[in-house]
């Protein structure tokens, strides 16, 4: 195997947009509830339009992937091992990639280092439900702009890449629609918070809203409401309804 990607600054002391936010960005929990959404939105989005269930081949030496015949500029995040079950960073840089194919796992443990977040600083450990390639791919490349990620398996386990120079219409904010039907997944398959995940995609979604108490209104083309409420130390939605408005 083989591999590539596209030249990125590292942190530079610039504001990353989760950071205007109220959260604990030294807590995973509460970094991966903010990231979530965008990166599900992504995700979703490049499945459809570009990996469209095709064959997927990657070139280290080119430093591209390939669905089909389609190639896009490629960067290393790390690798899960079968056997020792564990996970290693890329930046840890064991195969002696150039270093232009580690930039955006470099940036993370430059914005890990920031935060005093220690998934990010950690180059190996043990595989879990919360830590492990897609989850820590998530947060990587939700920490930057205009990035997808891909898990390639292999015989000992599997690789995961992110991947860039897709069409825009990947990134495209969504609707209300799909909005919740991807807040109605999350909230299923994930341990989150539900109020941060919120925020943080109606933020990377560029949609307005104001609270309420526990009510947040966010202005799509309809209004959405979502009524939370609060389980221990994290909030639950309780309920989501779209508001049609004459004029609107």
């Amino acid at each position: 195997m083989r591999f590539w990607g596209k030249d990125r600054k590292q942190d530079n002391r610039k504001d990353i947009w989760i950071e205007h936010l109220d959260i604990d960005t030294g807590n995973w929990f509460q970094v991966f509830s903010a990231c979530l959404g965008k990166m599900i939105a992504i995700q979703t989005a490049c499945s459809e339009q570009v990996v469209k269930g095709q064959d997927w081949n990657v070139d280290f030496s080119e430093g591209v992937i390939l669905f089909g015949n389609q190639k896009y500029p490629l960067q290393f995040i790390g690798s899960e091992a079968t056997s020792s079950n564990t996970w290693l960073w890329g930046w840890e840089n064991i195969n002696g990639f150039s270093e232009k194919i580690i930039q955006i796992a470099t940036h993370a443990k430059v914005v890990g280092e920031r935060w005093n977040l220690e998934p990010l600083t950690t180059a190996e450990f043990t595989l879990d439900d919360t830590f492990n390639g897609h989850n820590l791919s998530i947060v990587t490349c939700g920490l930057v702009d205009k990035y997808c990620y891909y898990r390639g398996p292999h015989s000992g386990g599997a690789i995961f890449v992110a991947f860039s120079g897709v069409p825009d219409s990947v990134f495209a904010s969504v609707d209300v629609q799909k909005f919740v039907s991807i807040t109605t997944q999350c909230i299923q398959q994930f341990h989150i918070d539900h109020k941060i995940f919120v925020e943080g995609f109606l933020s990377w979604n560029n949609t307005k809203y104001e609270w309420n108490n526990q009510t947040l209104l966010a202005h799509f083309q309809q209004d959405l409401k979502i009524e939370f409420e609060q389980v221990n130390d994290f909030w639950r939605i309780c309920a989501m309804n779209t508001i049609f408005l004459s004029g609107k």
